[in-house]
């Protein structure tokens, strides 16, 4: 090996140089940087369209037995994990109207040129497929509130395949509303315009909150009509199709492994299984008798970290069944989601969640069913052993999670160190929110604005933080701010370095449905101007914009925000 560096050194120096391709890991490598590095160069720069690749190695397609049956149409699919779905390009005038620019460049490693170039729209549209790519559609199934509902799978979106980022990191590309597929049921594969504004966005609001999320690349617009029922109160009516080009380090979710499980079929399951701890989880020894458990592990603590970061953004999914919950613990399949305006625990964005089954304060609870159901599609490939360590390792769940809202709640508070009594700052600052109906997230980010030296001598909280205003006429209010007070003076912290901790943790700007429903009724005639500016806005949630500020993203919701519905019709 020694004698192999010193040649290929000699040949670099020597003027002999040339590029090396290594797979798309990065896109240039020259014979110094395989001595030098054992990784790509941390610089790159970013590409055009045309010469852009998926990986070599597509393992999705060769590492699982496919479908048989090459036919698209909808049927009941054994044996396997995918299906060879083509995606069906729409008919009338594609417009790509809007991209998110870190994924294309930090990701993609596509200069913004690339979404000008036709090639570059019809990919993300689903009207070209690239050399290299099959695409597929997944088999899955799910617990849908409660109850198992057999086969569902991915009834819009189709896998185009594996791409790894110049910095080795793996990404499955996914075009959502790209037409039926053999998983569609009685739909037709597309998403409706509404409904993809709202992933698009969420997704890249997500991610600028620190939330683990798939990613949005694009959103293609066209002509093509669909009909939807949105309410599910008879009232059909015709709407916009639309694709979303979105990113996942994996698109496997727990009901991938349920349906297996419930179907027997237990050496594709081991398989999956084996793929997942290989591919996704490098801490977990693949030759460990006890790996499925590691991994069971390793799930339950993610997934407990992640329910609590959604807690702490006051977001509610609205959809918490098995088949939208990740095996990687990543927040996915953005649909009838909200983010609470007024701290309401019971808060319900979905209209179709009667029985509020997925309520803000009810996620915690769901996210242990969920695991719970996954331990059940476990036990096929474990022995009796192994089986009863499950109930012990889902156990830890609570404490995790209730470790990691303590944490992030401290911090909203501008707390870094621990206090025992900090469970009670919390909890009565929460209750005081609640009894007034303030504002979840402006009542932290304002708190983190405000002098808490200027209020505690005039007992009166500025009109200008009308969150607080809010807060203050509560009788505990000002006693809170008291212990509060004492408690930071216990951290040892000025005001000033306060300000600036919270400011950093709480956002100013979130998507809230109003928000989105504003760019969504512009979107429709042909204004996409309000999906560009958010997406600008929520790149930077944390940071004081002007433009945001007139457009009132900061300030107290419309009255008629009250009466918005959303719900899993897309």
């Amino acid at each position: 090996m020694r004698l192999l560096s010193l040649l290929l050194t000699f040949l670099h120096f020597g003027g002999y140089d040339f590029v090396l391709a290594r797979s798309s890991d990065c896109f240039k490598l020259s014979i110094l940087d395989l001595v030098t590095n054992s990784q790509c160069p941390r610089h790159f720069a970013p590409q055009s369209f045309r010469t852009w690749r998926f990986d070599r190695h597509q393992d999705l397609a060769t590492s699982f037995p496919l479908d048989p049956i090459a036919q698209n149409f909808v049927r009941q699919v054994p044996g396997c994990l995918f299906s060879v779905t083509y995606p069906i390009p729409l008919k009338s005038k594609l417009q790509l109207v809007a991209f998110s620019k870190p994924v294309l460049n930090d990701i993609l490693g596509l200069t913004d040129a690339a979404t000008s170039e036709v090639e570059f729209v019809e990919f993300v549209s689903g009207s070209l497929i690239l050399p290299g790519s099959l695409p597929l559609s997944h088999r899955y199934g799910g617990h849908q509130f409660g109850y198992w509902s057999g086969q569902l799978g991915d009834g819009r979106a189709v896998t185009l395949g594996k791409f790894v980022s110049h910095l080795g990191e793996r990404w499955e590309l996914q075009l959502k509303g790209s037409g039926r597929t053999p998983y569609s049921r009685h739909g037709d594969g597309r998403a409706v315009l509404r409904s993809s504004v709202r992933e698009f966005l969420c997704s890249e609001a997500m991610f600028h909150l620190g939330i683990p999320t798939s990613r949005a690349a694009t959103l293609v617009v066209s002509d093509d009509l669909v009909v939807r029922d949105q309410f599910y109160n008879g009232n059909l009516r015709t709407e916009r199709a639309a694709v979303v080009l979105r990113l996942a380090p994996s698109w496997f979710r727990i009901g991938s492994l349920e349906i297996l499980a419930k179907n027997k079929e237990l050496e594709l399951l081991q398989q999956l299984l084996d793929f997942v701890i290989k591919n996704h989880f490098p801490q977990v020894d693949i030759k460990d008798k006890d790996r499925y458990l590691a991994l069971y592990s390793t799930i339950v603590s993610q997934t407990a970290q992640l329910v609590a970061q959604w807690q702490s953004v006051g977001f509610t999914h609205g959809v918490c069944n098995t088949d939208n919950f990740s095996l990687l613990s990543v927040t996915i399949d953005y649909g009838p989601f909200g983010f609470m305006d007024e701290y309401n625990p019971r808060f319900v964005p979905n209209t179709s969640d009667d029985e509020g089954r997925y309520s803000y304060e009810n996620q915690p609870d769901v996210g242990y069913f969920n695991l719970e159901k996954l331990g059940d599609a476990l036990k096929p490939v474990l022995k009796r052993s192994q089986v009863k360590q499950l109930q012990n390792i889902l156990k830890g769940y609570e404490r995790i999670y209730k470790d990691k809202f303590m944490e992030l709640f401290r911090r909203k508070l501008g707390l870094l160190t621990i206090d025992e009594d900090d469970e009670n700052l919390a909890a009565v600052f929460l209750k005081i929110m609640e009894d007034t109906k303030a504002d979840f997230t402006m009542s932290f980010r304002e708190l983190g604005e405000i002098d808490l030296r200027e209020i505690l001598n005039t007992k009166e909280v500025p009109k200008k933080y009308w969150a607080l205003t809010s807060m203050a006429d509560h009788e505990w209010f000002w006693n809170w701010v008291d212990k509060y007070k004492i408690r930071l003076k216990q951290e040892g912290i000025d005001e000033a370095t306060r300000q600036i901790l919270m400011n950093k943790t709480n956002p100013r700007y979130i998507l809230r449905n109003w928000m989105a429903q504003e760019a969504i009724e512009r979107a429709n005639s042909n204004d996409f101007s309000g999906v560009q500016e958010l997406l600008r806005v929520l790149e930077h949630p944390t940071d004081w914009e002007p433009e945001a500020e007139r457009a009132g993203y900061a300030s107290r919701p419309p009255d008629w925000s009250k009466s918005l519905k959303v719900s899993c019709s897309s």
